[in-house]
């Protein structure tokens, strides 16, 4: 009870009023001026003409047939004979799902044995093998060395040599 009237006679002492707020901020409007420049004028716009009948257009077929040519023959260096042939049931699987499980010797000819799922295969130099136009160049008892045909960051085709390398355990 003591706490309610100490709060009452707190509030009894303050004053309501505000007047000399009320006229120091009437006081503060008439004499503060706002220092605004006023803005430029807008520039008048010309817009340009447009003349659609003038212009080649870039979406025309006979553009982009040409360009596909133009493209098609700097591929062809590279690709015509990759193109032309018959694919191999190994250049259906990426690189990276095959695994180099052993190496023999055939005929006088190194073959390697590679692992695709649970299938077995026998590769020999000039087969072909991966996604991307590998030809083998050269198998020995630990690795399968072949060059690839991949474009760079530019869309050019270059040559790029890939290797697969003897997995331990590779019977599994």
């Amino acid at each position: 009870m003591a706490a309610l009237f100490a709060a009452a006679a707190m509030l009894g002492g303050c004053d309501p009023g505000h007047d000399e707020l009320q006229a120091w901020m009437e006081q503060q409007r008439r004499e503060v001026r706002p220092s605004v420049q006023p803005l430029d004028p807008p520039k008048p716009f010309d817009p340009a003409p447009y003349a659609p009948f003038d212009v080649a257009d870039p979406f025309s077929t006979q553009k982009m047939t040409v360009a596909l040519r133009v493209e098609a023959r700097a591929a062809s260096s590279l690709l015509a004979n990759e193109l032309n042939r018959r694919r191999g049931p190994l250049e259906a699987f990426p690189l990276d799902n095959m695994r180099m499980v052993g190496s023999v010797e055939r005929e006088g000819q190194p073959t390697a044995l590679l692992r695709v799922g649970e299938l077995l295969y026998q590769v020999k130099v000039g087969d072909y093998l991966g996604q991307n136009y590998g030809r083998v160049l050269r198998i020995d008892e630990t690795e399968l060395v072949l060059r690839e045909i991949v474009q760079d960051a530019a869309g050019e085709w270059i040559e790029r040599p890939a290797s697969l390398q003897l997995q331990e355990g590779g019977a599994r």
